[in-house]
């Protein structure tokens, strides 16, 4: 077995020909084709004038890759992380865009796709690896093909079609007393009637603990299930009917008080403990189901339908403090649910292809959460719902006009319509009656004092998008391109917003767009040894959408959302992979970016000079050698040792106590394939130097400075056996 067989991360050139030396030649050494989803038909990787990422199933295994998180360190320019206050709601950033912010009425600045559909809602959004053959990461926007939302990029999870009688059951033994245990299989139950599934329970005690009540910080109890029915009724159609349940019942994260409580000399010892007095469970789950049909109307035409529904709830319990008192405690529940609908047709000609497509998102999310405010009695309550439908037609068209050369065009068409209810209100006392029974038992609640925000409002946004590409293969394997695309992040109504010292709010905030410029370049070299793809990037981002927080002088805290920032961004990225030997691979990533605001407006002063984009590293760097070390037998053992890093990075626009200083992590994994390929043992270290660093937290003017971090050093062996 070939190690990274459809892996697209890569080691620089400067590392593959240091000092000018030419690789020894050896025929049967070669990189094998990578194909990818990125333009929604499959496509060599080498073949897409896109910038993207491709991680399957034996560089998931070897890199020990347990959840989307794990990806970041394999694709440049990439953040993703778990936020703050939680274990399941995903941090999403590429070439600086995203959403730090999981409230509900805000949208992501990355999109996720499982399958093709799309993901709406951050809740429930650090999926665990199941049952997956592949996951692409594509960086810039994709305003074309898939829609608003995705002005960062989109991250693609591709599981497995069912083709034959298989079983696995895996498992993994690690740190912190992790047990993790998943089945997953499939089986012809008719003539070519497949069902299918996957069941996995992840397990592990925290990282730290409350230390007024022992009880665990950053553990794991989460429970996911998939299940599918494949069919082909005829020789031209293939139907996919899919269901899928995950469940987080892991404790609530609380954050680590950096600056000394007033009844503390100084912070706690270890990151990852809490003083928090906020005892109560958390809960996440999300459930969806999709019908998925293809349709092979004729050589050249396909027809593609795909219908899904999801929804999800969250209870959480978010203590800004940290502390054993009520200082600033959040009790927070979300609920959302959404409905869409895609319909595709997929033209292919002697030299020219067509996908277009129709889209509908119909969805709701709601929501509510008490800022209990004890330090002055006051507790402000947050309560609101936000609806949206979404329709949008697209073209994305590729001509060959001439030998090696190929035009491309698109453009996508959006109208989005949201109707918003906001409520925000002050109480005297602690917990507001909505979350008094379950937060304060046995006490009463706050008692209402004023409505600072009530109303409805509504409002509709259209956006075209275009794309326009052009790409030069030179030869065989070296290809050229440059592309314009745009894209845009829908507007709304801020559900934290205060009309009572700004009136505005109640219009809500508009969309904010994106247009990069990219130029790339994608190679195999030295009879395909060495793949190099590289890319260099502009974007102008305008109408940013800038939250401000604050705390008011007469109590409380006010917030506002205003399209007052502008902000441009450029780097450059690289991907190389080198076959060394026959069995050493040698594979680097480089990111870098350099992103400058040109206006945020806060209080009607430009203060530009004084903000930088936030989870923006300038630099995000990957080295990673693969050995296959072959037995007798033959069986084959990969070591896989990775370096990964990160340069300064700063948590919010404005720097902060919370701003995370460069870090490496070094990780390692040893993988056995047995003789028959029926089973595999992973030995996976992360982290293995124990690195401490920062991924998110929360500042309120100094007042709570709270920090969140990401894994300590952990060891896990992990194995697969296939029935």
């Amino acid at each position: 077995m070939t190690s990274y067989k459809f892996h697209a991360q890569p080691l620089a050139l400067a590392v593959a020909l240091a000092g000018g030396v030419a690789l020894p030649a050896a025929a049967d050494i070669a990189l094998e084709e990578v194909v990818v989803t990125a333009q929604k038909r499959e496509q060599s990787l080498q073949e897409v004038p896109v910038a993207v990422t491709a991680i399957g199933e034996d560089a998931l295994l070897q890199n020990g890759v347990t959840d989307i998180t794990d990806v970041q360190k394999l694709s440049p320019n990439t953040t993703l992380q778990v936020g703050r206050g939680t274990n399941s709601t995903l941090t999403a950033f590429i070439r600086g865009i995203g959403q730090q912010d999981p409230l509900w009425g805000f949208e992501p600045g990355v999109g996720i796709y499982v399958d093709d559909v799309y993901i709406a809602r951050p809740q429930g959004a650090v999926m665990d690896v199941l049952d997956i053959e592949r996951i692409e990461v594509l960086r810039g926007p994709q305003g074309t093909l898939y829609g608003k939302n995705t002005i960062g990029g989109a991250v693609k999870y591709v599981t497995k079609r069912m083709d034959e009688d298989r079983m696995t059951l895996s498992g993994a033994l690690g740190s912190y007393n992790q047990r993790d245990i998943k089945v997953a299989g499939s089986k012809e139950v008719g003539n070519g009637v497949y069902i299918g599934g996957a069941v996995a329970s992840f397990q592990r005690d925290g990282y730290g603990e409350n230390v007024r009540t022992g009880k665990d910080q950053y553990d794991k109890d989460v429970l996911s299930a998939r299940l599918a029915v494949e069919f082909s009724p005829s020789d031209t159609v293939w139907i996919r009917v899919a269901a899928d349940q995950t469940t987080d019942n892991s404790s609530p994260k609380h954050g680590y008080r950096m600056n000394a409580d007033l009844t503390a000399a100084e912070p706690l010892s270890n990151i990852y403990d809490t003083e928090s007095n906020m005892l109560h469970e958390n809960s996440v789950e999300t459930r969806g189901a999709s019908l998925t049909a293809e349709w092979q109307v004729s050589d050249s035409v396909v027809v593609k339908s795909i219908t899904a529904y999801r929804e999800g709830e969250t209870e959480t319990a978010i203590d800004f403090d940290s502390v054993n008192r009520p200082d600033f405690d959040v009790p927070a529940f979300y609920e959302d649910d959404q409905l869409t609908q895609e319909f595709q047709l997929n033209w292919e000609g002697d030299n020219a292809n067509l996908v277009s497509g129709l889209y509908y998102y119909d969805g709701t999310a709601t929501g509510a959460f008490d800022a209990v405010l004890g330090f002055i009695n006051l507790t402000q309550q947050v309560a609101g719902t936000v609806d949206t439908k979404s329709l949008s037609a697209y073209a994305h068209y590729n001509w060959q006009f001439a030998p090696d050369w190929n035009l491309s065009l698109g453009g996508r068409y959006t109208q989005d319509t949201k109707e918003a209810e906001v409520f925000k209100a002050n109480f005297i006392g602690t917990y507001s009656p909505l979350f008094a029974e379950k937060y304060n038992p046995g006490q009463p609640p706050a008692v209402y004092l004023n409505t600072l925000t009530d109303y409805t409002n509504d409002d509709t946004w259209s956006r075209f998008t275009p794309h326009l590409g052009l790409d030069y293969k030179i030869n065989g394997d070296l290809m050229v391109y440059a592309t314009y695309s745009s894209g845009f992040k829908s507007g709304g109504f801020d559900m934290r917003g205060d009309a009572s010292t700004l009136p505005s709010t109640v219009d809500g905030f508009d969309p904010e767009t994106v247009d990069t410029f990219e130029m790339g370049v994608k190679s195999d070299l030295f009879d395909n040894r060495l793949r190099l793809n590289a890319a260099a990037f502009y974007a102008g981002y305008t109408d940013m959408q800038v939250t401000v927080q604050a705390f008011n002088p007469g109590g409380g805290f006010s917030s506002a959302v205003l399209n007052a920032g502008e902000a441009r961004i450029q780097g450059l990225e690289l991907e190389a992979s080198l076959a060394i030997t026959e069995n050493l691979l040698a594979n680097m990533t480089l990111g870098y970016a350099d992103a400058e605001f040109i206006e945020f407006m806060s209080g009607g002063v430009d203060v530009a000079d004084e903000r930088d984009m936030q989870n923006t590293p300038d630099t995000t760097a990957m080295l990673q050698l693969n050995y296959t070390w072959p037995m007798a037998n033959g069986a084959e053992l990969v070591i896989n040792p990775t370096l990964s890093y990160r340069a300064d990075t700063q948590i919010f626009e404005t720097p902060s106590q919370l701003d995370q200083e460069a870090y490496t992590l070094f990780d390692m994994s040893a993988t056995f394939y047995s003789s028959d390929d029926k089973w595999q043992l992973s030995l996976v270290g992360k982290n293995l130097t124990n690195e401490e660093y920062r991924v998110a937290g929360y500042n309120f003017g100094g007042a709570f400075v709270t920090g969140f971090y990401g894994a300590p050093r952990t060891v896990a062996l992990a194995g697969n056996y296939h029935f």
